[in-house]
Protein backbone atom coordinates (compact mmCIF):
# COMPACT_ATOMS: atom_id res chain seq x y z
CA UNK A 1 0.00 0.00 0.00
CA UNK A 2 1.37 3.83 -0.94
CA UNK A 3 0.82 6.17 1.50
CA UNK A 4 1.62 10.12 0.90
CA UNK A 5 2.35 12.49 3.98
CA UNK A 6 2.11 16.06 2.55
CA UNK A 7 3.89 19.22 4.06
CA UNK A 8 5.46 21.83 3.82
CA UNK A 9 8.46 20.98 5.61
CA UNK A 10 9.84 24.21 6.59
CA UNK A 11 11.93 22.95 8.00
CA UNK A 12 11.29 19.35 8.40
CA UNK A 13 11.32 18.75 12.09
CA UNK A 14 11.51 15.45 14.72
CA UNK A 15 7.67 15.53 15.24
CA UNK A 16 8.04 15.34 11.22
CA UNK A 17 10.31 12.53 11.56
CA UNK A 18 8.16 10.32 14.37
CA UNK A 19 5.27 10.72 12.29
CA UNK A 20 7.13 9.52 8.91
CA UNK A 21 8.86 6.68 11.06
CA UNK A 22 5.78 5.04 12.51
CA UNK A 23 4.09 5.23 9.06
CA UNK A 24 7.10 3.69 7.10
CA UNK A 25 6.05 0.43 9.28
CA UNK A 26 2.11 0.75 8.30
CA UNK A 27 2.33 1.08 4.58
CA UNK A 28 4.58 -0.58 1.76
CA UNK A 29 5.63 2.78 0.52
CA UNK A 30 5.76 6.50 1.68
CA UNK A 31 6.23 9.56 -0.62
CA UNK A 32 6.51 12.45 1.39
CA UNK A 33 5.44 15.52 -0.52
CA UNK A 34 7.01 18.99 -0.19
CA UNK A 35 4.72 21.21 -0.99
CA UNK A 36 6.14 24.70 -2.78
CA UNK A 37 3.46 26.94 -0.17
CA UNK A 38 4.56 30.25 -1.49
CA UNK A 39 2.00 31.73 0.31
CA UNK A 40 3.12 30.48 3.94
CA UNK A 41 6.52 32.60 2.58
CA UNK A 42 8.92 29.81 3.53
CA UNK A 43 12.43 30.71 5.08
CA UNK A 44 13.98 27.86 2.70
CA UNK A 45 13.56 27.14 -0.88
CA UNK A 46 11.49 24.17 -2.06
CA UNK A 47 14.83 22.40 -3.34
CA UNK A 48 16.14 23.11 0.39
CA UNK A 49 13.10 21.96 1.97
CA UNK A 50 13.21 18.57 -0.50
CA UNK A 51 16.86 17.78 0.23
CA UNK A 52 16.84 18.37 3.88
CA UNK A 53 13.79 16.27 3.96
CA UNK A 54 15.64 13.65 1.45
CA UNK A 55 18.66 13.79 3.73
CA UNK A 56 16.79 13.07 7.31
CA UNK A 57 14.64 9.93 5.91
CA UNK A 58 17.67 8.47 4.10
CA UNK A 59 17.61 5.69 6.45
CA UNK A 60 14.11 4.25 5.74
CA UNK A 61 14.10 2.72 2.64
CA UNK A 62 10.15 2.43 1.64
CA UNK A 63 10.55 6.54 1.84
CA UNK A 64 10.68 8.98 -1.20
CA UNK A 65 10.66 12.30 -1.21
CA UNK A 66 8.71 14.68 -4.08
CA UNK A 67 8.50 18.67 -3.84
CA UNK A 68 5.36 19.71 -5.97
CA UNK A 69 3.52 22.82 -6.80
CA UNK A 70 -0.33 23.09 -7.62
CA UNK A 71 -3.07 21.34 -5.23
CA UNK A 72 -2.64 18.00 -3.05
CA UNK A 73 -5.08 16.39 -4.84
CA UNK A 74 -3.78 16.73 -8.39
CA UNK A 75 -0.06 15.15 -6.85
CA UNK A 76 -2.31 12.12 -4.94
CA UNK A 77 -3.67 11.01 -8.81
CA UNK A 78 -0.07 11.72 -10.38
CA UNK A 79 1.00 9.24 -8.20
CA UNK A 80 -1.62 6.73 -7.85
CA UNK A 81 -2.19 7.43 -4.39
CA UNK A 82 -5.25 7.67 -2.40
CA UNK A 83 -4.06 7.15 1.15
CA UNK A 84 -2.79 10.36 2.56
CA UNK A 85 -1.55 10.58 6.18
CA UNK A 86 -1.42 13.91 8.43
CA UNK A 87 0.16 14.46 11.79
CA UNK A 88 -1.98 15.91 14.51
CA UNK A 89 -0.45 17.36 17.77
CA UNK A 90 -3.00 18.61 19.58
CA UNK A 91 -7.00 19.31 18.94
CA UNK A 92 -6.25 22.13 17.12
CA UNK A 93 -4.64 20.21 14.67
CA UNK A 94 -7.41 17.58 15.00
CA UNK A 95 -10.28 20.27 14.08
CA UNK A 96 -8.12 21.46 11.21
CA UNK A 97 -7.24 18.16 9.77
CA UNK A 98 -10.92 17.26 9.97
CA UNK A 99 -12.01 20.31 7.74
CA UNK A 100 -9.09 19.37 5.21
CA UNK A 101 -10.21 16.14 5.08
CA UNK A 102 -13.90 17.05 4.13
CA UNK A 103 -12.56 18.87 1.13
CA UNK A 104 -10.09 16.12 0.20
CA UNK A 105 -13.30 13.92 0.29
CA UNK A 106 -15.05 15.95 -2.12
CA UNK A 107 -12.43 16.33 -4.74
CA UNK A 108 -11.19 12.57 -4.19
CA UNK A 109 -13.75 10.41 -2.95
CA UNK A 110 -11.89 7.73 -2.44
CA UNK A 111 -9.15 8.88 -0.35
CA UNK A 112 -8.65 7.97 2.81
CA UNK A 113 -6.61 10.07 6.03
CA UNK A 114 -4.93 8.34 8.19
CA UNK A 115 -4.72 10.70 11.07
CA UNK A 116 -1.80 9.48 13.20
CA UNK A 117 -1.24 11.72 16.82
CA UNK A 118 2.55 12.86 17.82
CA UNK A 119 4.52 12.01 20.07
CA UNK A 120 3.25 12.95 23.52
CA UNK A 121 6.83 13.84 24.14
CA UNK A 122 7.43 16.13 21.31
CA UNK A 123 4.02 17.59 20.57
CA UNK A 124 4.93 20.87 20.80
CA UNK A 125 7.06 21.25 18.43
CA UNK A 126 6.21 22.72 15.15
CA UNK A 127 8.26 24.05 11.95
CA UNK A 128 6.66 27.43 12.98
CA UNK A 129 8.62 27.45 16.08
CA UNK A 130 11.62 25.99 14.55
CA UNK A 131 11.48 29.40 11.80
CA UNK A 132 10.87 31.18 15.37
CA UNK A 133 13.99 29.86 17.07
CA UNK A 134 16.21 30.43 13.77
CA UNK A 135 14.80 33.79 13.15
CA UNK A 136 16.04 34.29 17.09
CA UNK A 137 19.70 32.65 16.28
CA UNK A 138 18.41 30.20 18.96
CA UNK A 139 19.81 26.55 19.21
CA UNK A 140 17.59 24.06 16.49
CA UNK A 141 19.25 21.11 17.81
CA UNK A 142 16.94 20.02 20.16
CA UNK A 143 13.68 19.80 17.27
CA UNK A 144 14.79 19.25 13.95
CA UNK A 145 17.15 15.62 12.68
CA UNK A 146 21.15 16.56 13.04
CA UNK A 147 21.36 16.78 9.25
CA UNK A 148 18.61 19.42 9.35
CA UNK A 149 20.20 21.45 12.14
CA UNK A 150 23.98 21.37 10.27
CA UNK A 151 22.10 22.37 6.99
CA UNK A 152 20.64 25.21 9.41
CA UNK A 153 24.13 26.38 11.06
CA UNK A 154 25.95 26.05 7.60
CA UNK A 155 23.22 28.55 6.34
CA UNK A 156 22.91 30.67 8.43
CA UNK A 157 25.14 33.31 7.05
CA UNK A 158 23.13 33.23 3.77
CA UNK A 159 19.98 34.26 5.88
CA UNK A 160 21.53 36.99 7.59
Amino acid sequence: MLAVYPGTYDPFTIGHLDVLTRSAKLFDKVIIAVSNSPAKKPIFSLEERVNMTRASVAHLKNVEVYGFTGMLIDFLREHNADILIRGIRNMIDCEFELSLQGMYKMLMPELEVVLLQSSPNIAFISSTLVRDVIEHKGDTSPFVPKIVYEYIEQHKTKRN
